[in-house]
């Protein structure tokens, strides 16, 4: 899989070496079963129109850039990450595109046009509720039209799970309530999170968002093995304390899978 980060000052060079496509997007946070829903889809498009398959993805979240800083967004898992994912389900390129504020200025009309016309997409893949260009204007049902009829479309039904719908927004709250086992559900896995340990202390790589203040039962994990632990995250939200011994095969980085939350956060003062 080949990654490109796009910006305004090289999309052109990028634009040159264009080829057909169908491409999936969205920001893709946490790679959820919507998520996971909307690639499968643009993965199997791409086979019956023998194209490669792309995906576009935005950094930083719109959210922060259009609020101008006010929303920040805790993400779910860094870029390299979901790098990797992407490869291990067949995406052929994966398009970062910065984000700011001359992007979140394009029209819908000028957004198609230069970052699908423009980079070979054919046939575009999104979930039910993808928006695009100046306030969102643009959707799946003006895309093919604001494509100039160059590209045709395909609209992935909401995913749910007893009646609410899977989001980012979703499982950030769960997260930062503690509600780490309903998690699976929305993810098909335990949420993971990276971190480094260096014999004393647990230190968590950017980019992730740890579940909310309280104690935690948790597997510690990395190539060398595996090991349960109960830890605790304080009330900074960023400290990390496990007050039994980690092995020390387990030294350097290390991945957190957070199992179930032990004591309800909201109860447990932990200073």
């Amino acid at each position: 899989m080949k990654t490109i980060y796009i910006n305004q000052s090289n999309l052109a060079q990028w634009q040159k070496k264009k080829s057909p496509n169908v491409m999936a997007l969205g920001c893709f946070d946490g790679l959820h079963h919507g998520h996971c829903a909307v690639i499968s889809t643009a993965f199997q498009k791409a086979k019956e129109k023998q194209v490669p398959l792309a995906v576009m993805s935005f950094f930083p979240h719109p959210k922060t850039v259009v609020s101008k800083g006010k929303v920040q967004v805790h993400y779910l898992m860094p870029l390299a990450e979901k790098e990797a994912r992407l490869r291990e389900m067949g995406v052929d390129t994966f398009y970062i595109v910065e984000f700011n504020q001359e992007m979140a200025g394009l029209s819908p009309e000028q957004f198609v046009s230069e970052y699908l016309n423009g980079l070979g997409v054919v046939h575009a893949v999104a979930g039910f509720d993808f928006s695009y260009g100046s306030r969102g204007a643009g959707n799946l049902e003006s895309l093919k039209q604001d494509s100039g009829g160059r590209i045709d479309v395909t609209k992935v039904a909401k995913v749910e799970i007893r009646g609410e719908k899977i989001s980012s927004t979703g499982i950030r709250e769960r997260l930062l309530n503690g509600k780490v086992a309903e998690l699976p559900e929305f993810l098909g896995q335990y949420y993971e999170t990276h971190c480094e340990w260096n014999g004393e202390t647990l230190t968590p790589y950017p980019y992730y968002t740890l579940p909310g203040p309280g104690c935690y039962e948790v597997r510690l994990k990395n190539d060398n093995g595996s090991v349960h632990r109960d830890i605790t995250i304080m009330n900074d939200g960023k400290t990390i304390n496990c007050t039994d011994e980690i092995p020390l095969f387990l030294k350097g980085k290390l991945s957190i899978v957070w199992q179930k939350e032990i004591v309800d956060s909201r109860k447990l003062r932990i200073s």
